[in-house]
Formats: C-alpha cells, sequence, structure tokens
C-alpha cells in the first residue's frame, strides 16, 4: 500500500520574478537624475539645460534597454542591481554636467554618456550571452594571464599625474588595470573554490588567532609581491590595495579563517609602508595626509586634499544646492579623484549619506547573492564582485575626507572615466546573472513551483518469533 508524506499538499510556492519592480524603481532613478540635471541648468542659468530633452530621453532609453536584457534572459534577476547602477550612473552625469559649466571649453558629460551607452551595450551582451556563470570557471588561468598583461602594459607607457596606469594613444586614453580587477576576481574564485579544504587547515595558534600553516603561505605571498610590484613599478596605491585586499577578503570567504585576515593585514601594512617611505610619489601623498594643510601654512595657498575638505566644511548638513558650490577649485581632478567632494558640498551631509547608502545597498544585495548560491565557484565570485565595489567606494571616501592617504582611484559610475563606467557596468551585469542563477527554481520543483510530495511504500513484514507482530519495515 502507499502513503504520502502529508495528508494535503504544501500551499504554492510562487517565485515571483519582481521585474515590474525593477521597472518602477528604474523610472524614479531616471526621474530623479533628471530632475538634478534641469535643476543644475536653474541654479546657473536660470533655465533649464538646452540638451535636457535629449539627455533625459537618453538615459531613460538606455535603462528600458538593459531592463528589456534582463526581463527576457535573466528574469529571476534581484530587482534592485540595475535601478541602483543606473541611478548611480545619473547623478555622476549630473555632477559631471554641473562641473563643465564651471570649467569652459570642457563637455565631458556627453562623453561620460558616451561611454555609459557602451557599458550598457557590455552589460546587455554578458546578460544575453552568459547563460551559466559556471563557464568563466573554465578560464581562470586564462584570466589571470589576461590580467597580469593588462596590469603590465601601462608600465612602458608615460605617466600621467605621477601613476603609470594609463594607455595614451593621441587623444584616447584607457586604463586596463580596470578590467583586470574583474578578470582576476574570476581566477581568485575558481583557484580558492578548488582549494579551499588545503588552505583551510591552521597550524599554530597565537593568542586568539589561528595562523595558517607555512605550507599554505605561497599563495598569499605571491600575491603580496605581485601587489607589491605594481605598486612600485606603477606607483598606483589604489589598484595596489584593491588588487591584494580582494584576494584577502575572498581568501577569508573561502576559509572562514581568521589567520589570513591577520597575515593579510600585516602584510598589507609591511607593504605600504616600505614604498611610501621609499617611492617619492606614494611618499608625497602620505605627507599630504599627515598635514592637508601643510601648503597654507608655507603661503602657497591650500592643495586639493585642504580644498576637498573645505567643500565638505561648506556643504554641511543640506548642502548649497546643486550648481551652487565651488569644489571646481581643488583642480583637475575635481572630475575624478575628488568628485565626492562636489556631492558632499552641493548635497550636504544627507545627499553624501545617501549615495554612500546606495553604494551599501549595491554591495549588501551581491553578497546575498553569494549566500543563496549553492556552488563555490558563484558564492566567491558574487562576493569578489561586491567587494571589488565595496573597497573601491572605501579607499576613494577614504582618501578624500582625509581618513586615508589618496589613492588615485575613480569613484563607481561617479566619476569622469570611461574605463571605470564601463567595467563597473560589466560588474553589475554578473551580478545579475549570479543572483539570476540564485533566486531560480531548482530543479527539483514542479512548473507550479509545488514541491512534489513524496511517496513511501510500506510492505508488512512476517511476524518474527520473539513477538507477535514485527514493526513494518519501510522501503521508499
Amino acid at each position: 500500500m502507499t502513503a504520502t508524506t502529508a495528508d494535503s499538499p504544501p500551499p504554492e510556492l510562487r517565485l515571483r520574478k519582481r521585474r515590474g519592480v525593477e521597472l518602477s524603481l528604474l523610472v524614479c532613478a531616471v526621474l530623479i537624475s533628471v530632475f538634478g540635471y534641469v535643476a543644475v541648468g536653474f541654479a546657473r542659468d536660470d533655465a533649464a539645460p538646452p540638451d535636457a530633452l535629449a539627455h533625459s530621453a537618453g538615459l531613460g532609453l538606455l535603462a528600458l534597454v538593459a531592463h528589456l536584457a534582463v526581463r527576457f534572459r535573466a528574469p529571476y534577476a534581484d530587482p534592485l542591481l540595475l535601478p541602483i547602477a543606473v541611478l548611480l550612473n545619473g547623478i555622476g552625469l549630473v555632477l559631471l554636467h554641473r562641473l563643465d559649466l564651471s570649467t569652459p571649453g570642457e563637455r565631458d558629460a556627453p562623453a561620460q554618456l558616451v561611454w555609459s551607452t557602451l557599458g550598457v551595450a557590455l552589460f546587455i551582451a554578458v546578460v544575453v550571452l552568459l547563460r551559466d556563470h559556471r563557464v568563466l570557471q573554465r578560464y581562470a588561468y586564462l584570466s589571470v594571464v589576461a590580467a597580469l598583461l593588462l596590469m603590465t602594459v601601462p608600465i612602458f607607457f608615460p605617466a600621467v599625474n605621477g601613476a603609470r596606469i594609463w594607455i595614451r594613444i593621441d587623444e584616447l586614453s584607457f586604463q586596463p588595470g580596470e578590467f583586470a580587477k574583474i578578470l582576476l576576481a574570476v581566477f581568485f574564485a575558481s583557484y580558492l573554490a578548488a582549494n579551499h579544504s588545503a588552505l583551510a587547515y591552521t597550524g599554530r595558534r597565537i593568542w586568539r588567532l589561528q595562523l595558517p600553516t607555512g605550507r599554505v603561505l605561497g599563495p598569499i605571498v605571491a600575491i603580496w609581491l605581485l601587489s607589491v610590484l605594481v605598486l612600485i613599478l606603477e606607483r598606483d596605491l589604489g589598484t595596489s590595495l584593491l588588487f591584494f585586499g580582494l584576494f584577502v577578503i575572498l581568501l577569508y570567504v573561502a576559509t572562514g579563517r581568521t589567520g589570513w585576515i591577520a597575515v593579510g593585514l600585516l602584510l598589507a601594512g609591511v607593504g605600504a609602508v616600505a614604498v611610501g617611505w621609499l617611492e617619492p610619489h606614494v611618499h608625497s601623498r602620505v605627507q599630504d595626509w599627515l598635514d592637508p594643510f601643510a601648503s597654507i601654512n608655507a603661503g602657497q595657498g591650500p592643495d586639493q586634499l585642504a580644498q576637498s575638505l573645505f567643500a565638505f566644511a561648506a556643504g554641511g548638513m543640506f548642502g548649497t544646492g546643486l550648481g551652487l558650490g565651488r569644489s571646481v577649485l581643488i583642480g583637475f581632478a575635481a572630475k575624478s579623484d575628488f568628485i565626492l567632494a562636489t556631492a558632499g558640498e552641493e548635497l550636504g551631509l544627507i545627499g553624501l549619506t545617501a549615495i554612500i547608502l546606495l553604494y551599501a545597498l549595491l554591495v549588501a544585495r551581491g553578497y546575498r547573492t553569494g549566500l543563496a548560491l549553492r556552488d563555490p565557484f558563484g558564492r566567491l565570485l558574487a562576493v569578489g564582485l561586491a567587494s571589488i565595489v565595496a573597497l573601491q567606494v572605501f579607499v576613494i571616501a577614504g582618501g578624500v575626507t582625509g581618513l586615508i592617504p589618496l589613492t588615485g582611484m575613480a569613484m563607481p559610475f561617479l566619476a569622469q572615466g570611461g574605463s571605470s563606467v564601463v567595467t563597473n557596468w560589466v560588474i553589475v551585469a554578473l551580478l545579475i546573472r549570479l543572483s539570476d542563477s540564485a533566486r531560480r527554481p531548482r530543479p527539483e520543483t514542479v512548473e507550479t513551483g509545488v514541491i512534489a510530495p513524496t511517496t513511501v511504500t510500506l510492505k508488512p513484514t512476517e511476524p518474527g518469533p520473539s513477538s507477535p507482530r514485527s514493526a513494518p519495515g519501510g522501503e521508499r
């Protein structure tokens, strides 16, 4: 005879795709960006910008096309990732337009919109063509080779503002390190997913820390030496910190051992202190961080970091209003390294906090995707991609506020830079593909979303000699 595990079937479990929620949030994101763009025009010229309609249509069209790609190719993806990216990209276009008005002859906002279009095109390509994120695991070593080549090529080109991180050919500039960080995340996730058991083996315990054995320290020492080499040759503190920090975070996630965090912080500190004293460009940034008002005391006027601190102070709680600040006094880096100072001055502490919370929400949704995935590679890749954004925001916000030395990195989506905005759109596309895999119904569920009841066949047995009736044996 047969019986089921429950007298009545469980209630229907319909997994919502939430694409309508995503579309509603996208409309809000575009409207906020358009409102900011128009507000800058009224603050500066008492009229809406002449290209406001074209700008609004362009941004709205990009958001709609990206939404359609997600709706049809990744229907179960997280509904917050795309709206957050569109809103941050839109805010960046508003800030660049505002700074363009104070720097005659420069039109960086339209160029940034073109780069954003390219980024959305790559976003769509990743969402449409990459059907399974586990395919990337096959190309782990190819990824690390390509990443090393991308990081090495700028060394042979002239330094720009003291750092060798750019490839310039006539008027075209390209920062290959932006793409290298995605390739490194793929390699780290693949390597640690395959070797996490060996790396989790610990040796001595010092106080409350369990340190890894010397036999498994090879990978982290090699990565540390490579990050220091990048710091010395390219004079790029930001890329070095991002490179090494990403590996340490993924090591901790893969193994759960606090010893890796301790070793990572120790090696990062030793490398930063050594290069900070020996490399003149990095040393000058450390000196500016230790005394940001030294140039004022010397009668030479405020430098970039001092102007940034003045901009944050002038903004106060509610800001001076879009288009009414003076952060352009920072100089050529106002649109790149210090664009967060413009946001702090004109939007105030409240607006700046809202922007930081958008980044925090983007990172949190990436971590949540990692927790929901079952395969180790996907879990580590999601955490790694989200950590890239988190590390960038931390080192940039920390640099422009005087918390840590300046690094020269670009704020994701906000700052001027085609390589940066394109790379960040690819990161969002990968997170959407990963979240679709995490939220998609499991193969063991039926189309209606109801888990099929388990059927049990009960087979009676002959009574044993020691008891009048033996317990029935179950056979599934």
